[in-house]
């Protein structure tokens, strides 16, 4: 094929491609347009998850009319004029590729008018062609509407997620970018209804509860701290509330979002000791610099940046969010201090640990195992090592008959069988039991209990929408729960292994690992959500059992379908074999 210049349509395709990944990149793209316009309000309407309609006004400055021509073409910004303005952006966008991207990929009108002029223009792109202009009448600001997104390239649609997951993006998006402008009105309508609306009063405790809940937000530890050049202000979680990912970690530079895993990195190491293992804080942390100490021009999302101080700003992020957490937090007492000591083998904020620590916030210990983001093991059936070398594999086989030697720190049992020891977490064992027990009662009507009194429980926007699409499989499941208002809802009964729990616990404990693109459905989803359940109701490490109550786990354990591994595919034992005793004890192999 002979060498030749793409048709201008294509080009743009191409690089849309880079830009414009779903719709979210859409509404990324026109709420940073109507940022730098110096808008004091942006509504953003979206129907059917951004495809057939995205539309973001703002009452911001406006274009001029000879103008709103030249801002759909390629390279076309307002932002800078030479290479030497890339060093020093103080604007969200820059690249001048953004409305000439969404563009080639949808059916856009734009309408836009300044303050000062008495008649508006309309500007329609269809496909990245024709490009018309024509006088219309409009307030003050612009108006972009984007229809029928990907229209013209249908294979994109296809790579899109679900409905469910694009909304979601959509809602996050917005979300953060009114924390980064709490001074900017902010509402969000998707489908016909509110999402998000915020006052523009500059509080960002008012987003965070958007975000969080009225609760969480109540609770988020102020941070501040500034040297010379650097300021880090911004919130986090008190050692009580976490998540089971670092997905509610968020950075923002100069008022940019960012994605950088080593100042994450360096927020979590602040929680040193201080959380259990798999658990990590929420936090909201913006960081103020001079321009041109910060590169921006890395990617074409603009989500990642480059610092020319980098470890200066991580040290310092990491002291302002450890020095927060100390303020906030009491002095540990001298016993729980020893106890971290004697399980942890450091200092109480720094230096190696054992994977056990004991940490008296919780008042237990946590586990041994620490399991990944999405709660998934590193080996379903994981070897032992052998100190002296070899591996015992867990046989394949259901355990053999157990006979219980006793506990050991709360958290393990020892027990004994022909061919030889198994130790036991019993929080893992514990998992393993009721969610076999629960999976066997689905068929039928699982045990509820009712509550006294409805118990009231506000959750963030994003959450409430998971709550209300799995209300019909929670009812299948034991839970009544009714919506009761915007991102309210009224939860009548539990399952009865539940009985006793916080419900607002119990019903964020459901949404909490339902924010990954690929949430199962159906039976799926059923066996995730009692996998959750049953995660929360088994008994926990470091809780000591009664020599009856360690008998009946053990009778269980043996009973299981699949007893060696929890429902999230943590092992519930290791086998230490006669052998490899022997091997230990030098009686076999080592003469």
């Amino acid at each position: 094929m002979p060498i030749q210049i793409l048709p201008d349509e294509v080009a743009s395709q191409i690089a849309a491609g880079e830009v414009i990944e779903r719709p979210a990149s859409v509404v990324k793209e026109l709420l940073e347009n109507a940022v730098d316009a110096q808008a004091s309000y942006i509504a953003v309407t979206v129907e059917d998850a951004g495809k057939r309609l995205i539309e973001v006004a703002d009452d911001g400055h406006g274009i001029a009319p000879d103008e709103l021509p030249l801002s759909v073409m390629r390279h076309a910004t307002s932002k800078l004029v030479s290479a030497d303005d890339l060093f020093r952006i103080e604007t969200l966008g820059f690249r001048g590729e953004a409305l000439a991207s969404i563009g080639s990929v949808s059916r856009m009108n734009i309408t836009s008018r300044r303050r000062a002029d008495e008649l508006g223009m309309r500007l329609h792109v269809d496909g990245g062609i024709n490009a018309t202009t024509q006088p219309a009448g409009a307030p003050a600001g612009t108006v972009v509407r984007v229809e029928d997104l990907f229209f013209n390239v249908p294979a994109r649609l296809k790579f899109l997620k679900t409905d469910r997951t694009e909304r979601r993006h959509i809602q996050t998006l917005v979300t953060h970018y009114a924390l980064a402008y709490p001074q900017i009105r902010f509402h969000l309508r998707m489908e016909g209804r509110m999402a998000l609306q915020t006052s523009g009063n500059g509080e960002h405790r008012e987003v965070l509860a958007a975000l969080y809940g009225a609760d969480i937000a109540r609770q988020m530890i102020a941070v501040l701290a500034q040297d010379d050049l650097i300021a880090v202000t911004g919130f986090t979680s008190p050692t009580a509330v976490t998540r089971g990912n670092r997905s509610e970690i968020l950075f923002f530079v100069n008022g940019r979002p960012v994605q950088d895993i080593a100042l994450t990195t360096a927020l979590v190491r602040a929680y040193h000791t201080m959380l259990m293992v798999g658990r990590y804080p929420q936090a909201v942390i913006f960081i103020a610099m001079p321009s041109e100490s910060v590169d921006v021009n890395v990617h074409p999302t603009k989500a990642e940046v480059r610092f020319r101080q980098r470890d200066e700003i991580f040290r310092i992020v990491g002291k302002a969010v450890h020095s927060a957490l100390l303020a906030h937090t009491p002095v540990p007492e001298a016993d729980s201090l020893r106890a971290r000591l004697r399980w942890g083998g450091g200092t109480p904020f720094g230096g190696d640990t054992d994977p056990r620590i004991i940490d008296p916030a919780w008042g237990m210990a946590a586990e041994p195992w620490p399991e990944t983001e999405d709660d998934q093991p590193t080996s379903a059936i994981p070897a032992f090592q052998s100190p002296v070398g070899g591996q015992e594999r867990l046989p394949e086989a259901r355990v053999p008959l157990l006979r219980l030697i006793g506990q050991v720190a709360s958290t393990y049992l020892i027990a004994e069988a022909p061919d030889g020891l198994y130790l036991i977490d019993q929080h893992a064992a514990h998992e393993r039991v009721l969610f076999e027990r629960f999976m066997a009662q689905r068929s039928q009507l699982i045990p509820a209990q009712s509550l006294l009194e409805p118990a009231t429980v506000e959750l963030p926007f994003a959450a409430a929408s998971l709550v209300e699409e799995q209300l019909p499989i929670l009812a299948k499941l034991g839970f009544a729960i009714e919506p009761f208002g915007r991102g309210v809802f009224l939860v009548r009964s539990l399952p009865m292994i539940l009985a006793g729990m916080d419900p607002a616990a119990a019903l964020r404990v459901l949404v909490e690992d339902f924010e990954e693109d690929e949430t199962p459905l159906g039976q799926e989803l059923e066996a995730k959500i009692i996998a959750r359940v049953c995660k929360r109701a088994a008994v926990k490490g470091g809780q000591s059992l009664s020599t009856q109550e360690q008998e009946n786990l053990l009778r269980d354990l043996e009973a299981s379908q699949s007893p060696r591994t929890c429902p999230h595919g943590r092992p519930t034992m290791i086998h230490l074999s006669v052998d490899a005793l022997e091997r230990q004890f030098g009686r076999k192999g080592a003469r």
